[in-house]
Parts: structure tokens; C-alpha cells; sequence
């Protein structure tokens, strides 16, 4: 690799659209970011942002057939930009993957046997690992000369010990069938509890962080020392904390319940729990905007979901403090955790006893940079940090690629 090769491409493939960002690692700066969605319909979208030239925005409608085409698609862009996947500056192209199992817990540059063992996961990961296959095979093809990594949501959590990742359920059966705790999220709860201990002024070695990522999909890690200890997301990332369309945590013989009683077939459960759930299932919404804006109006059915999203919230505060024992700070991350200021009102209402607090002028305030939003004589902080899982990948990458 030439020394001057300092660009990082991050490919975020999912089932039907692919995130992208060219970053330039010397300092980080963002040269360009994108998206392309609805990949395979009439309709798709490509929508890009030039971010070094003060180029504006610019948006194409009209089908893209496949990933292999969206990332020809992309290049064109990027091309158009002098930024092409044919630069000489460009260093990589570091991939997000779901799920590496227990086999990958560091970012792994890409070969035939990394591939099919990202394959050989697919069925734990059938709706996120087969899409992050099909972006690293079309990015091969269009560099192949490039170092192409995997950057993995369950590595962050591999660091989980035993009894935190087992089910309990028979010994021989889980391992046969690869029954544990896997969680996700990985990279944005890597990134955030290493920058909440930055905004406190600590070492990471030395801090114990509770995040909360809380999008549409939604989790919570304990971490000590920088190491995961607990997860709230299992095998699959349906379990723990109320989503947006997920149900999270439930009693798994309601599963049995619907075959037998009402007749539902497998498949129908997944569906059910995976994408009609959630804060959806509950009150026909999955945007908290929307949910906050129904309660204002006196909504009880938005008012229901949002109670019980908020106490599966604190039971998981309650629990890692325990997991734990010590807390320097509980940190909120992703869009609502970001966003919602009355989530995070609610969620640490009444747990002033676990040391906890938050000022209303501070929660109130809307910015994009990390803050803490706890008055100055709470004992365990609270934060607010914007999560960057782009650059978290691009980092992680480029250190690999450079190492």
C-alpha cells in the first residue's frame, strides 16, 4: 500500500439499501456520505452528499436492479466528485457485518474462509448477513486489489462472560445449534462508552458506562473497563429492551401459545415479533415524535407504550447497575437516545437512589455534540453522545490495514 493511501469507503449493506461514507483517516474528516434505498423496486433512490467541495446534495430516482448495481451507482457519484473507487489514496473498504458468531471478535480482513463463515451465520442472521455478503462480493469485484474488512456488530460483546452469554437451556442442544448470546450493536456501544469516558476526562480502562442505544432497533450494554459485560440483545437482536417494531423481551412460550391456540405458523410468529411489535404493535406508531406528539393529545394508547417502553428501560438500568456494582455514567445514544429528550426525562425519573439524575435545562438543550445533561451533584453521570458507527468502522479498518 502506498504510504499516502489514507481514504476508508464504509459500506453499510442492508436487505435492500446500502449507507455509505468516504472518510479521509489522517483526521477523520467525512469527504462524502450516501445512501441508496429500495434497491430492486421501480423506485429506488440514490441520494448523496459531496462533503469537501461544498457540493450540494444530489438525488436520482429510478430502478437499481441490485446491490452490484447500487455500488456501480455509488462509484459514478463519487467519481463525479474526484473521489473514485479507482484513487490511489483509497486505503480499503471496511464492511459492517452483523453477525460474526463467536469465531470473529476483532475487524477481520476478507478472504474465501472469512467469507463462507460469514455465510455458514446466515441462519442466525437471515435478514442482515446475506445482504453484507452481497455488498462485500460486488465491492470485491469492483476493487479486488483492495483490502476489503469486516468490521462486526457482536464483537464489542464477545468479551461477555459465560454465564452472561448462555442460555440456560440443555448444554449439548445450544452448542449443536450455536444457542447463545450473540447481542449487536456492537460498534456504536464500542464507540459511545469509549467517548462517554473521554467526556468525563477518564481513562476507558477505568470507567464502567451503561449504553443505551435506543433507535428503532434498541439495546443496552453494561461495560467495564471498556469491555462488554452484559447485552440486552440475544441469539437474534429481537430480544431485550421494547423497539420500534420489536417486541423484545418475552415469555418464550407465548411463541408456543400462538401455534397451538391460534394456529400461527413459524414463520408468522417471526414476523409478528420482528416487525409488527414494538412500540408499532402497541399504538399503531414506531416514531417517537409521533408517539410524543399523541400523548400531548391526550392519547392513552400512545401513553401506554410509551409507559412501557420506558419501564423495560429502567428495569435494564436497574439490572446493569447491579451487573456492574459501580457506575461512572449511563449514556444515551442513537436517534431516540439522541433526539427524545422526554425519554431520557423518564427513564431516569425516580432512580435517584441508584445515583442518578437529570437537569431539565441541560436535557433540553439540542446539540450534536456529546454532553452531560446530569446536575453537577449527581453521583453517576448522564450523558448524551451522538454515535459514530461509520467512524468507528473507518478506524477500525484502517488500523487494521496499516497495522
Amino acid at each position: 500500500m502506498t504510504s499516502h493511501a489514507s481514504r476508508v469507503l464504509v459500506l453499510n449493506s442492508g436487505s435492500s439499501s446500502v449507507k455509505y461514507q468516504l472518510l479521509d483517516m489522517t483526521d477523520g474528516t467525512r469527504l462524502a456520505l450516501g445512501l441508496v434505498e429500495r434497491i430492486g423496486e421501480e423506485t429506488s433512490r440514490l441520494s448523496h452528499t459531496p462533503l469537501v467541495s461544498g457540493g450540494a446534495k444530489r438525488e436520482h430516482e429510478g430502478p437499481i436492479a441490485d446491490h452490484e448495481a447500487a455500488l456501480k451507482a455509488v462509484a459514478t457519484e463519487l467519481a463525479a466528485d474526484g473521489l473514485g473507487l479507482d484513487s490511489p489514496e483509497l486505503a480499503a473498504i471496511g464492511h459492517r457485518v452483523v453477525h460474526g458468531g463467536l469465531k470473529f471478535t476483532v475487524p477481520t480482513v476478507i478472504d474465501d474462509a472469512v467469507l463462507a463463515e460469514i455465510e455458514r451465520l446466515v441462519p442466525v442472521a437471515p435478514l442482515h448477513n446475506p445482504a453484507n455478503i452481497t455488498g462485500i462480493r460486488t465491492a470485491q469485484a469492483l476493487r479486488p486489489d483492495l483490502p476489503q474488512v469486516a468490521v462486526f456488530d457482536t464483537a464489542f460483546h464477545t468479551t461477555m462472560p459465560e454465564y452472561a452469554a448462555r442460555y440456560a437451556i440443555d448444554v449439548a442442544t445450544a452448542d449443536a445449534h450455536r444457542i447463545r448470546r450473540y447481542g449487536f450493536h456492537g460498534t456504536s456501544h464500542a464507540y459511545v462508552s469509549r467517548q462517554t469516558a473521554a467526556l468525563l476526562g477518564k481513562d476507558p480502562a477505568e470507567t464502567n458506562v451503561i449504553v443505551l442505544h435506543l433507535g428503532n432497533g434498541a439495546s443496552a450494554s453494561a461495560v467495564a473497563g471498556g469491555r462488554c459485560m452484559d447485552t440486552s440483545m440475544g441469539l437474534t437482536p429481537l430480544e431485550g429492551l421494547v423497539m420500534g417494531t420489536r417486541s423484545g423481551d418475552i415469555d418464550p412460550a407465548v411463541t408456543f401459545h400462538l401455534k397451538r391456540v391460534a394456529g400461527m405458523s413459524a414463520d408468522e410468529i417471526d414476523v409478528l415479533l420482528n416487525k409488527k411489535s414494538g412500540l408499532l404493535g402497541l399504538c399503531g406508531d414506531n416514531d417517537m415524535r409521533e408517539i410524543r406528539r399523541r400523548i400531548e393529545e391526550g392519547d392513552e394508547r400512545a401513553q401506554l407504550a410509551f409507559d412501557i417502553y420506558i419501564h423495560r428501560l429502567k428495569k435494564y438500568i436497574g439490572a446493569y447497575t447491579a451487573v456492574l456494582g459501580h457506575v461512572d455514567a449511563v449514556a444515551f445514544t442513537a436517534g431516540v437516545g439522541e433526539n427524545a429528550a422526554p425519554v431520557r426525562e423518564a427513564a431516569i425519573a425516580g432512580l435517584e437512589e441508584l445515583g442518578l439524575a437529570v437537569d431539565a435545562g441541560l436535557n433540553a438543550v439540542r446539540s450534536d455534540a456529546p454532553r452531560l445533561i446530569s446536575p453537577e451533584y449527581s453521583r453517576v453521570a448522564v450523558a448524551v453522545v451522538p454515535t459514530d458507527e461509520e467512524l468507528e468502522i473507518a478506524q477500525q479498518t484502517y488500523a487494521l490495514v496499516n497495522a
